[in-house]
């Protein structure tokens, strides 16, 4: 694992960064919100409302605590020991590692100190780069909902994702 990557929780120093990624169309074309409308404003409020007992949202910096991208776990369930994952990151940060080491240290986050049972995630399903990391971070397929969102005019299929805490434990580093 990459050891110069580390979480932290957001900041308003990493809004430059966010709006970066939010506004590359060849980012955002996989989003299924409308990244291009988010102002800085809005990513402000986002990142005051960013760590709650239910969501958890992180940013991704290396060792200059450059902001890389950011990590997720939403929806977090107590009750059923689960919570949704979510990554992204700015193209500078593709192809380093940098996301598997951010995906490392989430994990470790939800299954030892949440102590969840999974994380989950969704992804469209033609989204194959997202696809190969997710089984690459040991996210195994659990199934897909055919036509599940309509995106700019069109029928998408969603595909999902989960680690269970067992396969988390016994994964191969």
């Amino acid at each position: 694992m990459n050891s110069e990557i580390r979480l932290r929780k957001l900041s308003e120093k990493d809004i430059p960064g966010m709006m970066e990624w939010m506004h590359d169309p060849e980012v955002n074309r996989w989003f299924r919100f409308d990244a291009e409308a988010m102002t800085e404003e809005r990513a402000r409020e986002f990142i005051a409302g960013s760590y709650t007992k239910n969501t958890r949202h992180y940013a991704i910096v290396d060792e200059s605590d450059e902001y890389l991208g950011t990590i997720s776990l939403e929806e977090i369930d107590e009750e059923n020991s689960h919570a949704l994952y979510a990554i992204s990151t700015r193209k500078c940060a593709w192809g380093s590692g940098a996301a598997l080491a951010a995906t490392q240290l989430l994990l470790e986050v939800a299954f030892s100190e949440l102590k969840l049972e999974r994380v989950y995630l969704n992804v469209l399903a033609d989204n194959m780069r997202a696809k190969r990391f997710y089984e690459k971070a040991g996210f195994r397929y659990e199934g897909c909902f055919h036509k599940h969102l309509k995106l700019r005019g069109e029928w998408r299929d969603w595909d999902w994702y989960a680690i269970l805490r067992d396969d988390y434990a016994n994964r191969n580093d």
